[in-house]
């Protein structure tokens, strides 16, 4: 049998690179004679670049302010003239260097994701893919417009970066379709991920409010409503006021990965991420790929950190999965499965490929 290895990463314990190689070494073990073909997968999030740069082109590392402005190095992708960043390089959540709380939740930014842009720009791309995810910031992108001109974040400092960002085509890739305000904005979702208690996450709607005002006047149309404009901390809403294309982050990648191609010759799927919920039914990695498989009416499973859905959910059961299941359980806690997380994503992937 040919088995499509295509996860996501699982959170902040594995890469999708990584998750692949543990899946792909524990199915070897379960199944010694199957073929199996590594394609790890992103939607935007941590791991876009590492995915992409799987396939070739030039990784570049450049050093950017963090989100509590400490420099760090982030690494994007050019090939050719289209330069492949990823947000989380600059301003994940993972880069705070301590636990969130409110004060970071406030004063995180996304300045250095405008000095990547910068830098590719610089660097001659006429394409930038900005991928969206696992940011540590609610900063509606004015940090990233800081960082775009060195001002601040004004109509004056907008109109600077679309003026240098003329003759670029600019795509927000993201799989996330909440708008910046309200119950399902960038504050209220995301905010207490990063940090945000209930009053920090008021103070947050607040300030990403009055600068929604500001990205809606300069761009003739209501960007902050735009389905993605709340995803990275808002991070879409700037890029969609400067010209940005939305696209989702997980079909650029199955494009890019040849998705397509690799089901039509495998005759299984092998998917997963960190947590299998009811945002993964919204289009994340794990149910794009079973999605797309499901298509193509090849069996597809997923193995995931931690499963929080109900197996008789009626969207799950339309995926027709061969099987869900979680390495948190086959590991016998969270913590275990966290801390020993190749291991055990390797043993769950012997144990069901035994069972296949």
């Amino acid at each position: 049998m040919r088995v499509l290895i295509a996860p996501d990463s699982f959170g902040d314990t594995l890469t999708a690179v990584e998750a692949a190689d543990a899946i792909a070494a524990g199915w070897k073990h379960g199944r010694p004679d199957d073929v199996l073909v590594r394609a790890p997968q992103s939607d935007g999030g941590p791991g876009f670049v590492d995915v992409l740069a799987v396939r070739g082109g030039d990784v570049l590392d450049v050093t950017v302010a963090g989100p509590l402005s400490d420099p760090v190095r982030a690494r994007w992708l050019r090939v050719g003239d289209v330069a492949y960043i990823e947000s989380a390089q600059a301003c994940g959540l993972h880069l705070l260097g301590r636990d969130p709380d409110p004060e970071s939740a406030v004063t995180a930014h996304s300045a250095g994701v405008g000095e990547l842009v910068a830098a590719a720009v610089a660097a001659g791309a006429t394409t930038v893919v900005v991928g969206l995810g696992g940011s540590g910031c609610t900063d509606g992108g004015r940090g990233l417009v800081t960082g775009l001109t060195g001002a601040a974040p004004d109509p004056d400092a907008l109109r600077t970066a679309r003026d240098r960002l003329a003759g670029i085509r600019l795509i927000a890739a993201t799989d996330v379709e909440n708008p910046l305000l309200g119950p399902r904005g960038a504050a209220a979702v995301f905010g207490p991920q990063k940090g945000a208690d209930p009053a920090t996450v008021d103070r947050l709607e607040g300030r990403n409010a009055a600068w929604a005002t500001v990205l809606d006047s300069f761009a003739g149309q209501p960007v902050s409503r735009a389905a993605g404009a709340g995803a990275a901390g808002g991070l879409g809403a700037a890029l969609l006021a400067l010209g940005a294309r939305r696209r989702s982050g997980a079909d650029i990648v199955a494009e890019l990965t040849e998705q397509d191609a690799l089901l039509r010759s495998v005759d299984a799927v092998v998917t997963g991420e960190g947590r299998f919920d009811h945002q993964s039914l919204g289009g994340k990695v794990a149910v794009a790929v079973a999605r797309a498989a499901h298509a193509q009416g090849v069996p597809a499973l997923v193995l995931a950190g931690q499963v929080a859905l109900d197996r008789a959910d009626p969207d799950l059961v339309a995926l027709a999965l061969r099987g869900v299941h979680s390495v948190s359980d086959h590991a016998g806690s969270v913590r275990v499965a966290m801390d020993d997380a190749a291991r055990q994503l390797a043993g769950l992937a012997e144990v069901v490929a035994q069972r296949w």
